[in-house]
């Protein structure tokens, strides 16, 4: 079996062959030019060598880094376009020349990276010795001066770049050191404080005055009990007694009321109380009273420059008459609160000085942290600053020992090339093969850019990607009659393409599920065999019993049923909707099929859309649907207009037909997806005009001996081409 790929050059090479020999014909008659060329002029090939080199002595790291970098240079710089220009100015040359003829080697590197050698090989050619030699040793010289260049640039380049960060740098070293010095000035003696241990001999002693406060306080406490229960008074009502006991008015007013209470005593027993002495002493010792109250009011109540006394005043003869001893008990009862109010507040601040002194001790470790956080970041400062004052001074060193990373090693010298004589047989032999390859390639891309499947394999496996069954593959038909026809139809009841037919219609039953009765029968553009394959389809069915019709809708082609013997009507074109209304008129019995009947079309007609939309393609419709057992309606391409869409909803399902060279992939990949997306019933595809081999002892092959220049006679088998309509 011949596979794929080789039928598809065929195919291409049936079209294209011209082509392919002109291609071929223009490469044999170049290597022919060639071969027949009269031999070059001798060519002279200067060679000579560049090594690596440094100076003699290095003082500097940054010098040794530049030279090391120089054993990198590559091709590429090395024959840049600054050093071709100036040495084709030099010797006269065109940079373009020089170009095409200088060659370098460059010494390969081991394993681990190191260089073989240091050799650098050069070469030049041309066809004068002296020229040769002169331009290698000018490229060679240009070359050791561009190394020295190149070394000088970037060692003024890492001084700029250095001289650029120094002032950066420098600015965040002093910034770094303020930092320091200025959290040191406000921090520092926290941090020196708790480092010595005063801050927490600080904590301790304000613990143990602390302590001692309390002692005391407990000691005032139980002698301000001890006076309290001598006294019967309390702190607030001594410091009152104390203080009124003390008022020398309080004293006197107390003692006028008691020299007229003691009159009123003595002369109560001889006056009565309404005598005007007992009113009248009585008057006084009121007055008096009053007095004493309010002195005592304006003793409790303080002046501008003393405070209140606690309102606590009941009984002021009685409580501003104390004895001395008592009034000593009561200031001694008063000194002591004073002094405990003293020692609380002093306990209190101690106690918020512990308070704060432990807050800061316990903030030590966050300022011990930052401290070194800043001493760290001023070290890193300080580091990257020395580094840069270092590789400044460095590269300053080296710019005095910059020397080129190149030297010549030996001088150019100019040799005779070998030149191979031509072979005119082998030149010629590969021109063949060569025009042979290009050629066929020619014939092979253009039968690749034509978009049509070639082979009924690239139409198959299209199908099957797209999950379209495939109703039967039909061989090429030959026609079997002395007399050629317009389609090559099986009318023979013995023909051996009947059995291919006859498949078909059995797996569109199949597909169908035996409720198929009205096909239609379309393909996505012309000559692909749509109607050989509704003509034979319904031959098949008729001989299998059937009684079968066949109309023909593409009313903007003629009608093929003279293949069937059957004559059209001939003025249908002028009415074709009288023609259509009229079923005697317009269906015809094929006389050589029993069971077989057809409606020609009377194409080509003009607006052939309004008359597959018209009631009588309708009635038509209907009317043969009860008729007959199949209905196969030949309608117009996809490709070329819509009349196939238009008798779709007549129909029971689509059948595309398709044809090996002839069938575009994406006309028909984008007529499928249609179809099945819009859900108008496609049950399949049929493969025509296939490579199919049919047994020639079931055909007719008694002209094949008359076939001339070794192929077959029209009668047998020439396929019928552009017929397939």
């Amino acid at each position: 079996m011949t596979p794929p790929i080789v039928k598809r050059y065929i195919i291409a090479f049936e079209k294209y062959k011209w082509i392919g020999m002109a291609g071929f014909t223009l490469i044999v008659a170049g290597s022919t030019v060639v071969a027949i060329q009269p031999p070059p002029s001798p060519v002279y090939v200067a060679s000579g060598a560049l090594t690596y080199s440094g100076p003699t002595v290095s003082f500097s790291a940054t010098g040794s880094e530049i030279q090391q970098q120089g054993q990198e240079l590559r091709k590429e710089v090395l024959l840049s376009d600054v050093v071709i220009e100036k040495v084709a100015a030099k010797v006269g040359a065109k940079p373009r020349e020089i170009i095409r003829k200088v060659a370098l080697k460059f010494p390969k590197r081991t394993k681990t990276g190191e260089l073989e050698s240091t050799i650098i090989e050069v070469k030049y050619q041309d066809t004068n010795a002296n020229k040769s030699e002169d331009t290698l040793l000018a490229l060679m010289q240009a070359m050791k001066q561009l190394s020295a260049e190149i070394n000088t640039r970037k060692l003024k380049a890492i001084i700029k770049k250095i001289n650029e960060r120094l002032p950066q740098v420098k600015t965040e070293l002093k910034a770094a050191e303020q930092k320091l010095e200025t959290y040191d000035r406000i921090q520092g003696p926290a941090i020196l404080a708790a480092e010595n241990g005063s801050l927490l001999g600080g904590i301790t002693g304000s613990q143990n005055q602390q302590r001692q406060i309390k002692l005391l306080l407990s000691g005032i406490d139980a002698q301000i009990r001890s006076l309290q229960q001598k006294l019967g008074l309390n702190t607030d009502e001594a410091y009152v007694s104390a203080a009124l006991s003390a008022d020398p008015i309080l004293a006197n007013l107390r003692s006028q009321i008691y020299q007229v209470e003691s009159q009123m005593e003595v002369l109560r027993k001889d006056l009565r109380p309404g005598h005007p002495t007992m009113v009248q002493l009585q008057r006084q010792r009121d007055a008096s009273q009053r007095l004493l109250q309010q002195r005592a009011r304006e003793v409790v109540g303080g002046t501008d420059s003393t405070a209140p006394l606690p309102p606590t005043v009941k009984g002021i003869r009685a409580q501003s008459n104390l004895d001395p001893a008592r009034q000593q008990l009561a200031n001694q009862l008063v000194a002591l609160q004073t002094q405990k109010e003293t020692l609380t507040q002093q306990l209190i601040d101690q106690s918020r000085e512990e308070k704060r002194l432990r807050q800061e001790y316990s903030v030590i470790p966050n300022k011990q942290l930052e401290r070194s956080r800043l001493e760290q970041e001023l070290a890193l400062k300080r580091a990257v600053y020395d580094k840069i004052q270092a590789k400044l001074v460095d590269a300053q060193t080296a710019e005095a020992e910059t020397v080129s990373s190149l030297s010549i090693a030996r001088n150019p010298v100019a040799k005779a090339a070998k030149q191979n004589p031509k072979s005119l047989p082998l030149t010629l032999g590969v021109g063949i093969f060569m025009g042979l390859l290009v050629g066929g390639g020619i014939i092979f891309l253009l039968g690749s850019l034509e978009g049509t499947f070639k082979t009924r394999e690239d139409i198959r496996n299209s199908l099957k990607q797209q999950e379209v069954a495939i109703l039967g593959e039909i061989p090429w038909i030959f026609e079997e009659e002395e007399k050629p026809q317009l389609l090559p139809v099986i009318l023979a009841a013995n023909s051996p393409y009947l059995q291919f037919y006859e498949k078909f219609r059995s797996n569109l039953r199949r597909v169908g599920e035996n409720n198929v009765k009205v096909v239609l029968i379309t393909s996505t553009g012309g000559d692909e065999g749509k109607t050989l394959s509704a003509y034979n389809l319904g031959i098949a069915s008729a001989r299998a019993g059937k009684r079968t019709l066949i109309i023909e809708t593409d009313l903007r082609s003629p009608s093929q049923c003279q293949s069937l013997q059957v004559t059209p009507h001939p003025d249908a074109n002028l009415e074709p909707l009288r023609y259509y209304g009229s079923l005697s008129e317009c269906i015809h019995l094929v006389p050589e099929v029993e069971n077989l009947y057809i409606v020609p079309s009377p194409g080509p007609v003009l607006q052939s859309a309004a008359i597959l939309e018209s009631s009588e393609m309708r009635r038509l419709m209907e009317d043969a649907r009860q008729r007959f057992d199949l209905v196969i309606l030949d309608t117009n391409p996809l490709g070329i207009s819509n009349d196939a869409l238009l008798m779709q909803p007549y129909s029971d399902g689509i059948v595309l037909v398709t044809r090996p060279n002839y069938t575009q992939e994406n006309i028909l990949t984008e007529a499928i997806d249609e179809l099945v997306e819009s859900e108008l019933g496609l049950l399949g595809a049929v493969i025509n005009a296939t490579d199919i081999d049919v047994p020639l002892s079931t055909i007719d092959v008694k002209n094949v001996n008359e076939s001339t220049e070794g192929e077959l006679s029209p009668q047998v088998s020439s396929p019928v081409g552009n017929n397939y309509n």
